[in-house]
């Protein structure tokens, strides 16, 4: 059977594709974040995931507020990055698995999880950047990508408890799919920040560290955390953290904490990377 080997979180400042994207890397500004970056590069590289997907949410890119639906799976073949107002990023065309990814909607839908199906999307920021966060710049990406995008954009976003049910059907679809395919689910967004009002360039990390500590130890209480706690203590674009919770769910109760780096600022946010893998013990 297919099985999900591991989790990471990440987040997805756009910030950090444009520096790549432009050389910066090893300006003094950058440096000190794309050093902690490397750690889980060597790991992914030995992990050698014959798949990863992304959970992330859409900045305007391929829905509008005309259409927002909740969850989206895409099934399609490939995914061309988005132009996002300024050109499509220079990365290359994400490559699903459409047979993995009609597997998913249909245990999904039947474990009653209202997915939107997206035959045709394009990707934006909130999905390339993690993917070169962990890969580097590759001529190609090293794995097929399942494209699961969750709005946090529109007011009501899914409750953390949903997201974290989420991974746990995400799991048993996976491990009910006929191939022997290695998965590595991310969980995406955030950490603290705030992108507008009185409030904009709010960074909390003493929050944003207790975060981390119970997506690793004790994810049902995360699970529990309302709305308006993640937006008064992490900022309106806070919210995007429950994503984090459709990784862990798909994890087993007890993990191992194979890497954690934060970094404080990056652009406007907090940045936090985590790895995790099912515990042996």
């Amino acid at each position: 059977m297919a099985e999900i080997i591991a989790g990471v979180g990440t987040s997805h400042v756009p910030a950090v594709g444009a520096a790549m994207d432009n050389g910066m890397t090893q300006d003094p500004i950058w440096a000190p974040y794309f050093d902690k970056v490397e750690p889980a590069r060597e790991w992914i590289a030995k992990t050698k995931p014959d798949v990863c997907i992304i959970v992330y949410n859409d900045h305007a890119s391929a829905f509008s507020l005309e259409l927002i639906p909740t969850f989206v799976i895409g099934t399609a073949p490939s995914f061309i990055p988005a132009d996002e107002g300024f050109g499509r990023r220079k990365v290359p065309t994400v490559q699903g698995h459409p047979d993995m990814a009609w597997h998913l909607a249909e245990s999904l839908i039947l474990a009653e999880f209202d997915m939107t199906i997206a035959n045709k999307m394009d990707v934006d920021h909130g999905l390339t950047v993690p993917l070169s966060v962990m890969y580097n710049q590759p001529d190609e990406w090293p794995c097929k990508v399942i494209p699961l995008c969750v709005n946090v954009v529109q007011y009501p976003p899914p409750t953390g408890n949903r997201c974290f049910n989420l991974g746990r059907a995400i799991r048993a679809a996976v491990e009910s799919f006929p191939g022997n395919e290695r998965v590595v689910i991310f969980g995406t967004g955030g950490l603290s920040h705030q992108l507008q009002g009185e409030r904009a360039g709010l960074i909390n990390t003493e929050y944003d560290n207790a975060f981390l500590d119970r997506i690793v130890a004790d994810p049902v209480a995360q699970s529990k955390i309302s709305h308006t706690e993640y937006m008064r203590e992490a900022g309106s674009e806070g919210i995007e953290m429950v994503m984090w919770l459709v990784m862990r769910g798909a994890l087993d109760e007890h993990v191992d904490e194979i890497y954690r780096a934060t970094h404080v600022p990056t652009s406007n946010t907090s940045n936090g990377l985590l790895i995790l893998e099912n515990s042996i013990n």
